[in-house]
């Protein structure tokens, strides 16, 4: 009898070890410091007047607690309550576990280029770039027939026509404020895309993340992608703009969001244990000098410094990595396609996946 459980046991073992994702959502957050993903907010940031926007008791009352871990909690709940129990989150250089960029510019056409591509191409030198030459994963995805008009990308800045090379891929890529729904809208995306037009155009070429967001969402409802790629922007700007309180309210919105993307995947037969979610940043900011934090480019210490974050059926749980350890951006491609069960090709090289993601 005993070792009749014994070969069931190592017969459920091994299929849930087989196990490939048939799905993925990768979700990136523009320029969101690895310092407040592990630490909470930055109490002597929030304290300097030119950075709490006149409201540094709210940006206290909201997020401060005398612990890091609670404090890290009360900013992203959903990191540090689900996906630190269910999956891995890296970049936590506390304990010698490092994510850097490859590309030596550390800002976001290079670096979204990197995570999409596998590959740090320094010609890549400026965000008003050209269409990317390189195929991307997404791109490689969509010639395969089990991917085939199942890729979609939903982003809040117009670069990423260029980055995803929209026109050559393929790929419907709704980025800033292009129209969702194509031809034949839904009600939803109609009301959608009308909010847009009629919106508040703060940063000319970036669209506030809640319309990306809601898009994405309908999108994913209705159409149901294999692989679908959301990529909010509000972190980079209100830290360019040295609004701190805003910063934090921006990432925090971004946790809720992922767990409105989650709670959703889980609550559907075609995603239901079947959908890996990989989260991350195309670059870092600084904080050697504090001020710094509102910046980022090859001129600021610590630029190049990222994390991720990994969830789904095939992942181990392992919550925050502790262990000494140094991935890099251009790993990220390949990882995805290896969580799929598949294998990225390009004419261009392709980085080696993360071999503890994908055993």
């Amino acid at each position: 009898m005993k070792e009749k459980i014994l070969g069931l046991l190592l017969l459920i073992s091994a299929a849930t070890s087989a196990q490939k994702a048939e799905n993925v959502i990768i979700i990136t957050t523009d320029g969101f410091r690895w310092q407040e993903l592990f630490g909470g907010m930055d109490k002597e940031i929030a304290d300097n007047k030119r950075f709490h926007e006149g409201d540094s008791a709210a940006i206290f009352s909201r997020y401060w607690a005398a612990d890091p871990g609670e404090r890290r909690k009360k900013l992203l709940p959903f990191f540090w309550n689900t996906i630190a129990q269910h999956g891995r989150i890296y970049g936590n250089r506390e304990y010698g576990n490092e994510v850097n960029v490859s590309n030596p510019y550390w800002f976001s056409y290079p670096g979204y280029s990197e995570i999409m591509c596998g590959y740090a191409d320094t010609a890549i030198n400026s965000n008003d770039y050209k269409p990317n030459p390189n195929t991307t994963l997404p791109e490689f995805l969509n010639r395969q027939p089990a991917y085939k008009h199942k890729v979609a990308a939903f982003t809040a800045w117009e670069a990423f026509n260029r980055i995803l090379n929209e026109q050559r891929s393929g790929i419907p890529v709704v980025a800033a404020y292009d129209h969702s729904g194509g031809a034949n809208p839904t009600a939803n995306e109609k009301l959608i895309n009308a909010m847009l037009d009629d919106s508040y155009k703060k940063w000319g070429g970036e669209c506030f993340d809640v319309f990306t967001h809601y898009a994405a969402m309908e999108y994913l409802q209705t159409k149901k992608p294999k692989l679908l790629y959301i990529s909010y922007g509000e972190t980079d700007e209100w830290a360019h703009a040295g609004a701190y309180r805003s910063y934090l309210d921006a990432a925090h919105q971004f946790d809720a969001w992922i767990k409105q993307i989650w709670d959703f995947v889980q609550s559907d037969p075609q995603y239901r244990n079947k959908t890996t979610l990989f989260i991350t940043t195309d670059h870092g900011r600084g904080d050697v000098q504090k001020e710094k934090w509102t910046s980022h480019g090859a001129s600021v210490e610590g630029a190049n410094q990222i994390w991720f974050a990994v969830m789904g059926p095939n992942t181990p749980a392992g919550g925050e990595i502790k262990e000494k350890g140094l991935y890099y951006q251009k790993q990220f491609a390949q990882t995805i396609a290896k969580l799929l069960g598949t294998t990225y090709k390009a004419s261009h090289p392709v980085a080696e996946a993360i071999g503890e993601l994908v055993r």
